[in-house]
């Protein structure tokens, strides 16, 4: 976490007291405001009060890209899903006026618990690391098996095909935030438009950035507390969810705030391997497997290339919410040839 002056700048600490104290029963100052230093997203701070501990998250300042950032949908999101089996923060106040801060944001509770952010769990012991992988497997099949009707978000998402959809929009913003050309990029697009599946009528609630760091773990436990970044958040085809889940695992050791698996022996430390990771997703979901699995992995690779894009995008125009940004551009050419190597290999 960063604190000081300039975390603390973008936030008009008197007026937000006032207003927190006015919206947030219980609520009160004095405020004291550090931010994270996680994410590349949504600006997120840490709220310190006589109250207690709490989170507040933005969108961040300056022009946007359509539908991204989306803050209100998380705050929505989040709030349908209090009492059921995934685990979410209680979310606390949405503020749709832009005016008092310089955009959108919510508030929600402080979960106080382990973030992981290696995906090998070197300071656990195997045992552990497997109970820590049985667990995000077992929050992923909870929120896919969410009835969307019984908790209010049956408008979540537009109907038709997911897969097109989402190639429609991540291609779109791919293209808006290009800053260069890059031709294993085009050659992935090209690839992927040609290749997208019929739609199988299945629809859940799904994630859409589902990965370790996303999750808070209990102190004491392999329990999940608090499953964190619902803006990707839409109804769409759950196999997204867990094929992202398994690109990132696919990712090298030591990536760029990507930690991921390649090369690592997953057996010698506890871990599933990802045919077990997706055999025991499928036994819990009640399927029998899952066909055309490397066009949803190189997929997933596709939309990690075209989110990192517009972080890169985002950071040459000043507004992202992580300085060191601008590093992830380089990240986009890899991630599309990891995508074109699935379809040379597994297709």
């Amino acid at each position: 976490m960063q604190s000081g002056k300039h975390a603390v700048d973008h936030l008009p600490l008197e007026r937000l007291e006032k207003y927190l104290t006015d919206c947030i029963e219980g609520f009160r100052g004095p405020l004291e405001v550090s931010k994270f230093s996680g994410g590349q997203s949504n600006p997120t701070f840490k709220l310190q009060a006589a109250s207690g501990t709490y989170v507040l998250r933005r969108q961040p300042p300056g022009k946007l890209l359509k539908s991204a950032h989306a803050v209100d949908r998380e705050f929505r999101v989040m709030r349908a899903l209090a009492g059921t089996d995934v685990p979410v923060p209680r979310v606390l106040h949405l503020c749709e006026d832009r005016e008092l801060i310089g955009s959108l944001f919510y508030v929600m509770e402080y979960c106080e618990g382990r973030i992981f952010w290696n995906a090998a769990l070197p300071d656990l012991d195997g045992a552990e690391r497997g109970a820590i992988y049985e667990e995000m497997n077992r929050v992923l099949a909870a929120l896919h098996g969410v009835d969307v009707e019984t908790v209010g978000l049956s408008d979540y998402g537009r109907p038709g095909n997911y897969f097109q959809r989402q190639f429609e929009r991540w291609s779109g913003q791919y293209r808006a935030s290009e800053i260069e050309k890059i031709a294993a990029m085009d050659e992935l697009i090209d690839w992927l438009a040609g290749a997208l599946p019929e739609d199988d009528g299945r629809v859940a609630l799904v994630h859409g950035d589902y990965r370790l760091d996303n999750i808070i773990f209990a102190r004491d436990e392999p329990r999940a507390i608090a499953v964190l970044d619902w803006e990707l958040s839409t109804l769409g085809h759950p196999f997204a969810d867990l094929a992202y889940q398994c690109m990132q695992l696919r990712m090298p050791a030591d990536g760029d705030r990507i930690s991921g698996l390649m090369g690592v022996d997953r057996h010698g430390l506890g871990i599933p391997t990802e045919a077990e990771y997706v055999a025991r997703y499928c036994e819990r979901m009640g399927i029998g497997k899952i066909d055309n699995w490397a066009f949803y992995l190189a997929f997933s690779f596709f939309r990690l290339a075209a989110i990192i894009q517009g972080v890169a995008k985002r950071a040459r125009d000043g507004n992202a919410s992580n300085k060191n940004a601008a590093r992830l551009g380089a990240l986009v050419e890899p991630v599309a040839r990891m995508a074109l190597n699935i379809i040379e290999k597994e297709y």
